[in-house]
């Protein structure tokens, strides 16, 4: 694992290679190790270690990029002048703005952030993590199930330095648990991770899915049509991950973002509110975006009306010059941007949900509906109108009928085409907002959710 010394270290020799008028480095480097289960037993062991190093070159508005994975003065040399031969023949990009100093990276502020880092993740090894895995397991054992999953642990580190000045760094661990109990007709299914071990529960992640395939066993078919809906917060994270994309300028200007004419309307129900906000204690992450610029806390949404969109640094400065300009809200780089060069701009990668005035539990929404469906987990998730924001997918791994306030039965899956917009604009009820994960989008902190008229449009067969 590379410390920030060594790095730049590293870089020094960089720029004494390097010919071109700006230079630029990124560096990532990586442990990290996994156990995987499957039919109850262990059946998969892999550690990795690799460090990296992305050089850019400048010529007056010419870039380009070249990696390597050595860092002796010859690997460094051949990544050097591939980088350099590659940007003297790409064409001058206009918008491409000098590299950022570190004081103009700093320009908003570099407040308090949470550890990212915690020894104890770090130092998990394979015989703890088999540890954990057969606590899994018996749970498995206990309900006669058969359990599948993984336990995986990280420790990474991140940093971008430049010839401008700029030198970043930020380390973090990860743990991860996701485990499906599987009966003969049922499935359930849990999810988490945390840069916390401690904040992992594995046993208990494994009691949840396994109660999941027994309630839903010999599940009912029941009529495809519009529900009253509880998605757990996995559920609710994987279907609305598919609308941020959109909250980017590049996303604005090129025409293909949902929000286009709708920045400062009332597009979702007065209950909703978001944020981006990498410093958030149930967050994670690296604080400063592909160009080394600080994240900013942006609020994208207040009370149901769409306030802005992030930006990189040369997508702010174009933003300023568009027929858009007075149509978008507040315009300025807010340390959204992926590394030069690129097409995609930026997006926000931290979204974090406002806290409902009064959150309820997913028991306390059970209880209040008359007839609707709990959702565990939604998958393989498209989709169908870019513009209306219509997404379709399935349900997944404990799916479940409500009547009368109680959880009557499990039930077949169904398919689902959704407007997120009309999703977000029909929530009831939300729960407290908890770090989550799903398979389907980036990890959030994200509230259970209970929205009305969800539209089921086919059962499956399972």
């Amino acid at each position: 694992m590379l410390t920030k010394e060594q790095a730049g270290d590293v870089f020094d020799r960089i720029r004494r290679f390097s010919s071109a008028e700006e230079v630029e480095a990124i560096f990532t480097s990586s442990r990290f190790a996994l156990t995987r289960f499957a039919n109850n037993t262990i059946h998969q062991n892999v550690e990795e270690e690799n460090s990296v190093v992305s050089i850019r070159t400048n010529f007056a508005g010419r870039t380009a990029r070249s990696t390597a994975n050595q860092f002796d003065d010859e690997s460094l040399r051949r990544a050097i002048t591939a980088s350099e031969s590659l940007a003297r023949v790409q064409a001058a990009d206009p918008d491409l703005l000098p590299m950022p100093a570190s004081d103009e990276a700093k320009a908003a502020g570099e407040g308090a952030r949470a550890t990212r880092f915690f020894d104890e993740t770090a130092a998990i090894t394979p015989a703890e993590r088999a540890e954990v895995v057969r606590d899994m397991v018996s749970v498995a054992g206990k309900y006669k199930l058969t359990a599948a999953g993984i336990y995986s642990n990280a420790d990474a580190c991140e940093g971008i330095f430049n010839s401008r000045g700029l030198a970043k760094w930020h380390e973090q661990t990860l743990a991860e648990v996701s485990i499906t109990m599987l009966g003969d007709d049922s499935s359930g299914w849990q999810k988490l991770n945390s840069p916390d071990v401690t904040k992992l529960d594995a046993a208990g992640l494994a009691e949840t899915a396994a109660q999941k395939a027994i309630e839903s066993a010999r599940p009912r078919e029941i009529a495809p049509g519009k529900y009253t809906v509880i998605l757990e917060p996995s559920a609710a994270l994987d279907i609305v991950g598919f609308m941020f994309w959109d909250y980017s300028g590049v996303a604005i200007l090129d025409q293909r973002s949902f929000l286009n004419d709708r920045i400062g309307t009332q597009l979702f129900g007065e209950n909703v509110n978001i944020w981006d906000d990498v410093a958030h204690p149930l967050q994670a992450g690296s604080p400063f975006d592909g160009e080394g610029m600080e994240r900013q806390r942006v609020r994208l949404v207040e009370n149901g009306v769409v306030k802005r969109v992030v930006y990189a640094r040369a997508t702010a400065e174009k933003m300023k010059k568009s027929e858009y300009a007075g149509k978008v809200g507040t315009i300025e780089a807010t340390g959204h941007g992926f590394p030069l060069p690129n097409e995609a701009g930026e997006m926000p990668m931290n979204i974090v949900f406002g806290r409902p005035h009064k959150p309820e539990s997913i028991e306390e929404m059970i209880a209040s509906t008359e007839r609707g469906v709990l959702v565990t987990r939604l998958w393989y998730i498209r989709e169908v109108d870019p513009y209306e924001k219509i997404v379709t997918g399935m349900t997944r791994d404990g799916t479940f009928l409500v009547e009368k306030g109680k959880i009557q039965c499990g039930v077949r899956n169904f398919r689902f085409n959704q407007s997120l917009i009309s999703m977000l604009s029909n929530v009831e009820a939300m729960g407290v907002p908890v770090r989550a994960c799903g398979e389907e989008s980036f990890d959030m902190v994200v509230p259970a959710m209970k929205v009305r008229e969800f539209n089921f449009t086919e059962v499956t067969k399972f």
